[in-house]
């Protein structure tokens, strides 16, 4: 299993950015996906999380209307597309596969997380 994130680098407040996670090894069209970020000092958090076919998708409040999760079954890919980027928003960000329980995300063990990429926010 492999998940790799970029994408990730330093953008002035409102500005966007647009994440990429490569996955392989792994039945990745079977596989609901997310991104979490963890800035230092936090816990990690989620992002958002899509299902495997991406009909659905769950946003955390603080990120709803600013980011979009995505996802591309050909190409074994998710994305995030973050828009008024906000200095909070800073932290490294991580993706993720994960299954659907009774509309709750969980992700799956340690094997199925990338190694994250830095997003920073500053003008």
């Amino acid at each position: 299993v492999q998940l790799v994130e970029s994408g990730g680098g330093l953008v002035q407040p409102g500005g966007s950015l647009r994440l990429s996670c490569a996955a392989s090894g792994f039945p990745f069209s079977g596989y609901a996906m997310s991104w979490y970020r963890q800035a230092p000092g936090n816990k990690r958090e989620l992002v958002a999380a899509i299902t495997s076919a991406g009909g659905r998708t769950n946003y955390a409040d603080t990120m709803k209307g600013r980011f979009t999760i995505s996802r591309d079954n050909a190409k074994n890919t998710v994305y995030l597309q973050m828009n008024s980027l906000k200095p909070e928003d800073t932290a490294v960000y991580y993706c993720s596969a994960g299954t659907y329980r009774s509309g709750t995300y969980y992700p799956l063990g340690n094997n199925y997380w990338g190694q994250g990429t830095q997003v920073t926010v500053s003008s």
